[in-house]
């Protein structure tokens, strides 16, 4: 089973490399973010014909989750618990059922933060706190379990081409860096760290500037694993290519494969 990550920037703007990518990959479970569109508005039809099933958590302009599955939804739940307060849609939690059991799979849009003066930061991290809450409480289920989506954090120097332009950044100062660790010292495996250490490994390149031509690059799209899925791990990777495309988003899908039945 190939389960997948994708910050498709405007899914409707994207639908064309998405469906492009989805034949290529070819995955089972892809959790896309920053959809931009209410839920009646997403492209459902163009996923449903290329075997799909759409599960989608939407909000007018900006934000917006969703997830694609060969597999039926055995549960859909959209949104982070913890504040009821919070209107973005930034969370989408799914169950399927495999040969080997039930995999749960939580696709999140984590806010970026910035600029850090203002309360967009604390917004974060508060954030970053009500989802390590709710990863604990889903652990306990002691089930394979996925974490993936755009994070917003670079968790390491190794993972910006320029870390040190980043350094009064939201989504590399220390305390950023600190609740990604409080997440993954859970229990939670990185599946692309799991697979290599190789250096200069990027999901994100920025429009501006040249950033993708120069590889100047971070790497803030990530799948985490609860223990039970870290052990069925067999390989992960980031579909770097597809930057390349006309109207790229300015993410690229970042993918883990797993042997968790059919």
């Amino acid at each position: 089973m190939i389960i997948a990550t994708w910050n498709v920037n405007s899914v409707r703007l994207r639908i064309d490399n998405t469906v492009a990518w989805l034949k290529d990959r070819q995955p089972d479970i892809v959790c896309l973010q920053e959809i931009k569109c209410q839920d009646d508005q997403f492209p459902r039809e163009a996923f449903e014909a290329l075997g799909y099933n759409v599960a989608v958590h939407g909000q007018k302009g900006f934000n917006g989750v969703a997830v694609l599955s060969r597999l039926p939804f055995d549960e859909v739940s959209p949104g982070l618990p913890g504040d009821e307060s919070d209107v973005q849609s930034r969370f989408i939690e799914v169950v399927v059922s495999t040969s080997q059991g039930a995999v749960r799979v939580c696709g999140l849009y984590l806010p970026n933060g910035n600029p850090v003066g203002t309360e967009k930061y604390p917004y974060k991290l508060g954030w970053m706190a009500r989802l390590k809450d709710h990863v604990a409480a889903r652990l306990a289920l002691e089930e394979p379990l996925i974490v993936c989506g755009d994070y917003n954090v670079i968790p390491e120097a190794a993972d910006a081409a320029h870390p040190q332009a980043w350094v009064n950044d939201a989504l590399f100062l220390p305390q950023t860096r600190a609740s990604f660790r409080e997440l993954l010292n859970l229990g939670l495996t990185d599946a692309l760290r799991a697979t290599t250490d190789e250096p200069g490994l990027y999901s994100f390149w920025d429009y501006q500037a040249g950033a993708w031509p120069r590889n100047n690059g971070i790497r803030i799209d990530h799948l985490l694993l609860s223990p039970q899925a870290a052990d069925r791990l067999k390989s992960a990777g980031i579909d770097k290519h597809v930057r390349g495309w006309e109207k790229p988003s300015d993410h690229v899908p970042v993918w883990a494969e797993f042997d968790v039945g059919g």
